[in-house]
């Protein structure tokens, strides 16, 4: 009897593999891991028990993905009830590669799984010569299928929740202190190559940013007058400054400077600039990504160390989930290993040091307001992640209550209890949240309007064109029935030549009643209304047969 069964999950289904001599096999590990490469030996260790193919991609996708969250999807739960052997004393044992799952089927199904040892080497071998167990699959579809549900995969990883994605804001924070050290290192640069021409512009501006700027400005010393004091003014936002520039490019003592060596001095200071422009351009876009993804957050602690803890801990999701004594420390990780190795002082705040609150705080303080700091900024990050509507409510009131504390260590000023100021938060959020919908509403009715509008003049322009294409056509059609008309008119003008013709030739040496007879018999024809043309046309042999009669009659006479 079958006692272990394997489960394996593919690309193109389930896969239920019934193990024989259980209790062998299992003694026997580093033989099994040798007849794993051999497919004449793994299959007579292994059997397919079930196969349960997946009816298109998108089920496969959402398989996996509970797979890979330790869900117990339906179709997996009906293929095993199905498949696994039921009744007898002992349970069916059911191996896994995933302890997460396993433990989900365990509580779902009262199975009993077996991870790791014998096990893992038999789903190794499952996953090398799968092709070959399964009837009717080849390695080449194998493979598609792998690949097909891998791309879905990430792809469906990736676009989660795109409009609140914080690897953007992971990504900008590096680029922004990447930004600060170099812009740093540049203009360190500028001041000691200008410095050689005039030293003195160095004590007399003290901002990287406007130094830059001057140097540009300025370029040779001796050429700067008291025309450019205005322009100096706009630049250093000082008239003090700009008249002691001017006093000291006077009585300088920097070397004389070539103007090649002048160009590129302007021209790497004109980078800088440009350089530090950005700077702020990104720390704007910084700052509307993280109302948009971390409002509460950065609402109590400011955008950039909001955005150095979710850098740090990699994710909103993941700093959400570490308690307010991790965040705490957050970014101090070697000062702790080392306090706990040399069982010394350990760090009393991380990243959070860089919020004014602990610079505020009194030396004795900094301590107790960085683990009540802490404790607010785990709160904020949940409700950021886990709130379907951002708002900064919670985020403004927490900060209240964070500079309550502050004044309460100062002047003993008792603060409001925590669960009061819960409530207003929730009742003000409950009123923002609703006038946010109501506004995301109202968008929604214009951009359907515009799009019903939009979807209306097409299909009048398509009208019109059907038209003026039906016009064409009657026009055609007219013009069509008109050359027919004109057709049979002159088929009947034809016949009737015909017949005078006929007429003629009966009529020579008869007497002259009969012809006239015949005219007046026309004028009253002629006289008569108009017949349709289908009832002349019909009537056409008829007179002519009359005709004729007449005619072989006025012979015989």
């Amino acid at each position: 009897m079958v006692l272990l069964h394997v489960l394996f999950e593919h690309a193109a289904g389930y896969a239920l593999f019934a193990v024989k001599e259980v209790e062998e096999i299992g003694m026997l590990l580093p033989q099994v891991e040798e007849s794993v490469l051999n497919i004449g030996k793994f299959n007579s260790v292994v059997k397919l028990a079930a196969f349960f193919p997946f009816k298109s991609a998108q089920s496969a996708l959402e398989n996996i993905n509970a797979i890979s969250e330790g869900v117990v999807h339906a179709d997996l739960k009906l293929f095993l009830e199905t498949n696994l052997p039921s009744g007898g004393k002992k349970k069916p044992m059911l191996g896994v590669a995933d302890g997460k799952i396993g433990a989900a089927l365990q509580e779902e199904l009262g199975l009993s799984i077996q991870t790791g040892g014998v096990v893992a080497e038999i789903i190794r071998g499952v996953r090398l010569h799968f092709h070959s167990l399964v009837k009717g699959l080849t390695a080449q579809a194998a493979s598609k299928a792998q690949l097909g549900l891998g791309h879905s995969y990430s792809r469906a990883k990736v676009k989660f929740n795109v409009n609140r994605a914080d690897n953007m804001i992971i990504q900008s924070i590096a680029l922004l202190d990447q930004l600060d050290k170099d812009i740093n290192t540049f203009s360190m640069r500028v001041r000691e190559w200008y410095g050689y021409h005039f030293p003195e512009l160095i004590k007399i501006v003290s901002d990287n940013s406007t130094y830059c700027k001057v140097a540009k400005f300025i370029g040779n010393r001796k050429e700067l007058s008291e025309e450019s004091l205005e322009a100096l003014e706009e630049i250093t936002m000082d008239s003090a400054k700009a008249q002691a520039i001017l006093e000291a490019s006077r009585s300088s003592m920097g070397m004389d400077i070539s103007p090649i060596d002048l160009i590129n001095i302007e021209s790497f200071s004109s980078r800088v600039v440009s350089l530090t422009a950005y700077r702020q351009e990104l720390q704007h876009y910084l700052r509307s990504k993280m109302s948009q993804v971390a409002p509460n957050l950065a609402a109590l602690i400011g955008e950039v160390v909001g955005a150095r803890l979710i850098s740090h801990a990699g994710s909103l999701t993941n700093l959400a989930k570490y308690p307010a004594s991790t965040v705490q420390i957050l970014g101090a990780e070697k000062a702790l290993f080392r306090a706990l190795k040399t069982r010394g002082n350990t760090p009393k705040y991380g990243l959070i040091f860089h919020s004014t609150f602990i610079g505020r705080a009194a030396a004795k303080n900094k301590g107790r307001i960085s683990r009540y700091l802490a404790n607010k900024c785990t709160i904020a990050s949940r409700i950021d992640c886990f709130s379907e509507v951002p708002t900064s409510v919670f985020g403004d009131k927490l900060r209240d209550q964070v500079e309550e504390r502050l004044s309460f260590y100062e002047t003993g000023e008792t603060p409001r209890k925590n669960l009061d100021v819960m409530k207003e938060a929730v009742v003000e959020a409950g009123v923002v949240a609703a006038e946010m919908k109501r506004k995301l509403e109202k968008k929604e009715k214009k951009k359907k309007k515009r799009e019903k509008r939009r979807i209306e003049a097409l299909s009048t322009a398509e009208e019109e064109e059907d038209k003026v294409d039906v016009k064409s056509e009657g026009d055609a059609e007219t013009q069509e029935n008109g050359e027919a008309v004109v057709k049979k008119k002159k088929k009947k003008a034809a016949a009737d030549l015909e017949i005078k013709e006929e007429e003629e030739v009966t009529t020579n040496g008869v007497d002259e009643a009969t012809p006239a007879k015949k005219k007046r018999k026309r004028k009253n024809e002629g006289a008569e209304p108009e017949v349709k043309e289908e009832e002349a046309e019909a009537q056409e042999p008829d007179q002519t047969e009359k005709k004729k009669r007449k005619k072989k009659k006025a012979v015989d006479e």
